[in-house]
């Protein structure tokens, strides 16, 4: 299985490497930075790359590589979710998964990944009984563990390792017993100059945090659960029971999870919320742009966090720009706009207007360039993905308030 774990920063520096059967040669990324180099942006570097002796198996997230070094052909997506996984421990531990964070905590980090993998293989990669293993890091117990010399790690076994289900520890107890559920969505779609979608798709996922007392069971059903499609569930959900009545049964894990992930194909009709009229006019020497934002009437959602991001041509050389709500910014290095408008007030239409330089004897880009959209909508999904009912069974409990609900736009592009 896996034999080292290298992570690597944008600039493709190695800043911490891990191995488990056999130490294998930093050299072996040489590989990986050669692809680096022909990639045209980070993120379109191969996944999987065979070398004379291994495979390198990597992601890109947080401007960092996490690449796995096999020495036996495997399954990629499998070593590719354990990755993912290890990067939502590292999160969910540190509250964010980045360089700084992962050299501020080597410790835990080391004891993480020799908890999370055994041998080579994955062992524990739940983020809840690593808790119940590892304490998370905080300033006090920093303090006490130098003084007392303290080691992070627990000396007995999880409850939960040494039952049928081991995601959850025996003998919770909890005064205020309380469950959320968090339903979010991500649009993935493409919309041509004159509003009509090329192409969309959803991606979703509930996530869950959960503290309830005792050994709780719980049933969960959806008013139109044949809109999911392609789903991952976590190891509490009963499989059977959802595929013969499409209704999830599950013992929850104690704390914060993701019950199930779901895709929603492009079959699917997605009405968007924001209409965007992007217009560029370029000629030798110079151009000028004008945008305008507005939101649609059919959603009836407050939109917020709602920015642009555009990647001008290469012979841009600055941007001279005006706009009446909100904020922008031009890098001529990376030649990235990016303006930042916020919530959208439906009474005032955002514009964001001016001229562009271009390199001294240039002609016109061969396109115009790629208008990017993001935006999150509170309390609404957009696939209209509705729950039906909550039920709790085994303990006395108040009863549920309600489950959330969030949309955010992951590449919502707009083509001029």
């Amino acid at each position: 299985m896996i034999h080292s774990l290298f992570m690597i920063n944008k600039s493709g520096d190695v800043f911490m490497e891990k191995h488990w059967r056999s130490v294998v040669s930093k050299s072996v990324c040489d590989y990986f930075f050669e692809a680096q180099t022909k990639a045209s942006s980070p993120a379109d570097v191969p996944p999987v790359l065979a070398t004379p002796h291994h495979y390198l198996i990597s992601i890109y997230r947080n401007e960092l590589y996490f690449v796995a070094v096999l020495q036996k052909e495997v399954q990629p997506l499998f070593v590719i979710e354990f990755l993912h996984r290890v990067m939502d421990v590292f999160a969910d531990y540190f509250g964010a998964c980045t360089e700084l964070a992962i050299k501020d905590h080597y410790v835990i980090v080391y004891e993480l990944l020799d908890e999370m993998l055994d041998n080579g293989y994955p062992h524990v990669t739940d983020v809840n009984v690593l808790k119940d293993m590892i304490r998370p890091p905080t300033v006090l117990g920093a303090v006490v563990d130098t003084v007392t010399g303290r080691s992070r790690m627990s000396n007995t076994l999880p409850s939960g390792q040494l039952s049928n289900i081991p995601w959850r520890r025996q003998g919770v107890k909890y005064a205020n017993n309380e469950a959320y559920f968090d339903v979010i969505e991500e649009v993935d779609a493409i919309v041509d100059k004159s509003g009509t979608t090329v192409q969309s798709e959803i991606h979703g996922s509930v996530e869950c945090s959960i503290r309830l007392s005792g050994m709780p069971d719980l049933t969960m059903s959806f008013i139109n659960p044949r809109l999911l499609d392609d789903v991952s569930f976590h190891p509490c959900v009963r499989y059977r029971r959802w595929e013969s009545e499409r209704v999830l049964s599950f013992v929850p894990p104690d704390g914060k999870f993701r019950m199930l992930s779901y895709h929603i194909g492009a079959s699917s009709v997605v009405m968007l919320p924001v209409w965007v009229k992007p217009t560029f006019n370029f000629r030798e020497g110079s151009g000028n742009m004008d945008i305008t934002v507005g939101p649609k009437q059919t959603m009836g959602k407050q939109v917020e966090d709602l920015a642009l991001s555009i990647t001008m041509p290469k012979i841009v050389l600055n941007c001279s720009l005006t706009c009446n709500v909100g904020n922008y910014l031009f890098d001529p290095t990376s030649k990235s706009l990016k303006w930042h408008i916020g919530k959208l007030n439906p009474q005032k239409q955002p514009q964001l207007q001016g001229s562009i330089t271009l390199q001294s004897g240039s002609g016109p880009p061969d396109s115009n360039p790629t208008t990017e959209v993001q935006f999150r909508i509170p309390q609404l999904a957009i696939s209209n993905l509705k729950v039906n009912r909550l039920d709790l069974y085994g303990e006395k409990y108040k009863p549920f308030k309600g489950v959330k609900y969030t949309t955010k736009a992951g590449k919502y592009q707009v083509r001029a």
